[in-house]
């Protein structure tokens, strides 16, 4: 998908060459890309973009100026995409603990369609670390359109989203969906929400948004105003101190108190921002430090309990001692990791291999449908040690086979039992689904449930799509450890990277809140508690009903096996949105148990959380729903009206509403068949049929039924889509035929005229 859309980017900025724009024009025509530059960079979305989806090329023109244009024969099969242009845009910021919730508002100009046609126009969402789209409006002249969460009823529902399969994600951090008929010459607003993680590293919180426009969205024009605006609020939490450290864009101190920060940026342009927004700050603690937040629930919350949220923030890096490590990698090597996901996991693994302490201990499993053991017991990280166990993957990394993974996991539990005065993990990484995933996890509760004062921690990473990402959750949180993934093969090694870093710089294990037993009907996410790494904040929520204590501490062991308290200040969240920092957690979390105990009811709870906080979840879909400007849309009107986020709306609620399904934005429970076919990591991405494709499929299914149907309208397509040398030459042919056809025939009467 993601090549087909560079293809259509490209074609449509070809074609853009016909719009012309008079004598004062301020900004250079757009440049195709040489190959050279295409081998660097590409077309694919580094801001909200807008793009006006061409078909038929005849109606691309300046609306303002028309001029003479040579007529076009043809089509564009599949449609090209020209970039709008832009006439303002504006980021609004509000980052919480860990998490960053972004809008950002714009208006873009249909300035390539001529003024008495219209076309669709596709918008194209890139989103930060671990995004996920909130909501859209969008504002055209004559419609309006919003975004919605449904609950997906039952397996229809679910068989209706799947086959939208025109919108969703082109790449798994791209947000793509097409608003109908744009008249040519008008402007489009759009607001786009979504939230995003905070990176940490090194005592620092970076936030990175992407927010670099190519020059080509600049309007035409030296008249035309330009404006661009930044608003960012930073909310570290009470208790803290928040440092500023970079910015890529010249912002304003608007208010400094003890844990927030304001800030503004505001400017007229002449070009739009080149570069994306990165802010870098940090929070200034010299030990591990942590606060408990308080929340009541809002009328509308469909959980009326109390909630809180507990974090706990490393502190300075230099004052804290990590764990030794004792690590055992599990590595599928079945056949759909061949080639790149392969390569790319056996260079992750070498970056980690070397980032061990000679004291820390390892070994490593690959396995497909049998495990192949590198030592079968530990072995010290030493330099030697090192360099065999590279030699050892060079050669026994070979992708093949299927894939069982309960019987490496089984032989790490086996390695890791006497392990002691360390923090024993298993890592894990996979690309596929297994039939046996629920009774893997049995098995590792009860492996677990039996080892000894510190357990070991499994931490999970899945490549791609067809792996059951619940399940690797599900394990995780088993394990007290982390899962993340790779749905893109191009971050593989960066995110296999990152989760290791994590799991190796454990400061804080066996995490446990002392003087909750007397609250009633407590639930706290994860179920159990995670270490507390120096490479990320630690957060774990709740719902609660009683009287919260007035001091609580979190109890944990430390790297020389000491016991270490922490004392908790207990307050109400202020200014800090609970729920909504939440929300994403839970919902993953409250999924994972779902899947795993396929409770209905529980799947029921997620979908209504989904709905109220406008996080899409696996058993909700999202829509848009359009209105008409100048009609209400009232029950009375025969549009129902927006559903109370106590109840989710059912899809069927919904059909006298005009609306717009888009495809199913989960990830899904993992693809058994794809795993068994050993198909590689994004094979289910669908590709538009080329046009040998689709002569092929009209010639089986429709012209080759001629003696009983002659299907014209089959021909008139596939002749509509040929360009004009193949169009001569079938000419040719047809004319030839017929050459040879009045031959025949006079050859035929001759004979009769001569007996």
């Amino acid at each position: 998908m993601a090549e087909e859309f560079v293809k259509a980017v490209d074609d449509g900025l070809r074609l853009s060459k016909r719009i012309y724009f008079g004598k004062d024009r301020a900004v250079a025509p757009p440049k195709p890309m040489t190959a050279m530059e295409k081998s660097v960079h590409s077309y694919l979305p580094t801001s909200v973009m807008v793009y006006a989806v061409i078909g038929d090329p005849a109606i691309v023109d300046n609306p303002d100026i028309p001029s003479y244009q040579p007529h076009v024969h043809g089509r564009c099969d599949p449609p090209a995409l020209i970039p709008l242009q832009m006439n303002g845009v504006e980021l609004e910021i509000d980052c919480h603990l860990d998490t960053a919730f972004v809008t950002i508002s714009g208006s873009w100009r249909v300035h390539c369609v001529m003024g008495s046609r219209s076309c669709d126009c596709r918008i194209a969402v890139p989103m930060g670390e671990q995004g996920s789209i909130l909501g859209v409006e969008v504002d055209a002249p004559r419609k309006s359109y919003c975004s919605q969460l449904l609950a997906l009823d039952d397996k229809k529902d679910a068989e209706k989203v799947a086959k939208a399969e025109s919108e969703g994600f082109l790449k798994p951090h791209i947000f793509t969906f097409t608003i109908p008929q744009v008249d040519g010459g008008s402007n489009i607003s759009i607001k786009v929400r979504w939230s995003q993680k905070l990176l940490y590293h090194n005592d620092q919180f970076t936030l990175s948004i992407p927010f670099h426009f190519p020059e080509y969205v600049t309007p035409a024009g030296k008249k035309i105003s330009k404006k661009e605006k930044i608003h960012l609020n930073v909310n570290s939490g009470p208790g803290t101190e928040v440092l500023c450290k970079t910015t890529s864009h010249p912002l304003k101190e608007l208010r400094r108190h003890a844990g927030r920060l304001g800030f503004i940026y505001e400017s007229e342009v002449l070009t739009w921002s080149s570069s994306d927004f990165v802010f870098t700050y940090t929070v200034s603690l010299s030990h591990i430090f942590g606060n408990v937040l308080l929340q009541s629930p809002s009328v509308l919350d469909i959980d009326q309990r109390q909630m809180f949220c507990l974090h706990l923030f490393p502190g300075d890096r230099q004052s804290r001692k990590v764990f030794r490590k004792d690590v055992v990698f599990v590595v599928d090597i079945s056949g759909s990791m061949r080639g790149k996901p392969l390569e790319d996991t056996k260079n992750a693994l070498s970056a980690a291999l070397l980032k061990l302490d000679p004291e820390d201990s390892f070994s490593v499993i690959a396995f497909n449908g049998e495990s192949y053991l590198f030592s079968s017991s530990l072995e010290f990280a030493t330099k030697e040690a090192i360099e065999n166990v590279t030699q050892w993957i060079s050669m026994n990394f070979i992708g093949g086979g299927d894939t069982n993974i309960l019987l490496p996991l089984n032989q790490a539990i086996e390695m890791l039992s006497n392990a002691s005065n360390c923090i024993p993990i298993i890592f894990l990484i996979t690309d596929g689904a297994v039939e046996d995933e629920r009774h893997i996890c049995d098995v590792m509760k009860s492996n677990l449930r039996n080892q000894g004062s510190i357990c070991p921690r499994i931490y999970t990473f899945g490549i791609g799509s067809f792996c059951n990402h619940y399940f690797l959750r599900m394990l995780a949180m088993i394990g007290r450890g982390h899962h993340d993934a790779a749905y893109d093969a191009d971050m593989i090694e960066v995110r296999i990277e990152g989760l290791f870093a994590r799991a190796a710089s454990t400061i804080l294990a066996n995490i446990a809140i002392d003087n909750l037993d007397n609250l009633d009907d407590l639930e706290v996410y994860p179920s159990r508690i995670p270490d507390l790494s120096s490479e990320c904040l630690l957060i774990v929520s709740g719902r609660y009903r009683g009287e919260f204590p007035e001091n609580l501490k979190a109890i944990g062991k430390l790297a020389d096996m000491s016991s270490f308290t922490v004392d908790l200040k207990v307050q109400e969240a202020k200014d800090i949105p609970l729920d909504k920092v939440l929300a994403k957690q839970q919902i993953d979390l409250l999924t994972a148990q779902a899947w795993f105990s396929e409770d209905k009811e529980l799947q029921e709870k997620v979908a209504k959380m989904s709905v109220q906080n406008g996080i899409v979840s696996e058993y909700t879909c999202m829509i848009l729903t359009e209105t008409e400007k100048g009609k209400k849309a009232t029950e009375s009107a025969g549009i129902p009206k927006v559903p109370s986020k106590t109840e989710p709306q059912k899809m069927e609620d919904t059909k006298r509403q005009k609306m717009m399904v888009l495809r199913n934005l989960g990830v899904g429970f993992g693809n058994l068949t794809a795993t068994s076919e050993n198909l590689p990591p994004g094979a289910d991405e669908t590709k538009s049929p080329e046009p040998a494709e689709i002569l092929v499929k009209a010639a089986s299914n429709c012209c080759g039924k001629m003696c009983s149907h002659c299907c014209c309208m089959c021909c008139i397509q596939i002749c509509s889509r040929m360009n004009d040398r193949c169009a001569i030459a079938l000419t040719q042919l047809c004319g030839a035929l017929a050459c040879f056809g009045c031959f025949s025939c006079c050859e035929l009467c001759c004979c009769g005229h001569d007996g």
